[in-house]
């Protein structure tokens, strides 16, 4: 669904659109916020929460890519007041960030999916060899000094590098 409705996106026409999807693991509405391929918060029904208080609640931010304290968060009686207030929050929130952001965003997204990938298929990290070397699960002979690299370089998504 696209996202963008505030004046705020209508003057950026070169600009990635906001996307929501329905988050599968929560237990009450919520829904995951997307710029490109970025989670960059959630809108939600909150739970636990007595019927005389907000409803819903909100979240704006990521990280890494961006410093301790840049994220909001609020709460809402309704979606549509909560979707304001995080259209609002990211306005700011997006005004603060650089490309090298969200590139640190997606290389430390990609650095723990190779990490839980080597683990899956039983290889150890180059930091958990004596040596410091190790055998990819792709079949490369990395090492610690070039294990990042050859993460960004072979398991990141090409259209996220």
């Amino acid at each position: 669904m696209d996202f963008v409705h505030a004046p705020f996106w209508s003057n950026l026409a070169t600009m990635t659109a906001l996307t929501r999807r329905r988050d599968p693991d929560a237990r009450q509405e919520a829904w995951r916020i997307f710029y490109g391929d970025v989670h960059v918060g959630t809108i939600g029904i909150r739970s636990g929460n007595p019927t005389g208080g907000d409803q819903w609640s909100w979240h704006c931010g990521f990280y890494p890519g961006s410093n301790p304290g840049d994220a909001s968060d609020g709460t809402a009686p309704n979606f549509d007041v909560a979707r304001a207030a995080f259209e609002s929050a990211w306005s700011v929130f997006l005004s603060k960030r650089t490309e090298a952001d969200f590139l640190e965003y997606r290389r430390h997204r990609a650095s723990t999916a190779w990490k839980y990938a080597m683990w899956d298929a039983g290889c150890k990290l180059p930091t958990q060899t004596a040596d410091g070397r190790a055998r990819c699960f792709c079949g490369a002979e990395i090492g610690i000094a070039d294990m990042d690299q050859h993460i960004y370089a072979a398991h990141m998504e090409a259209n996220a590098a």
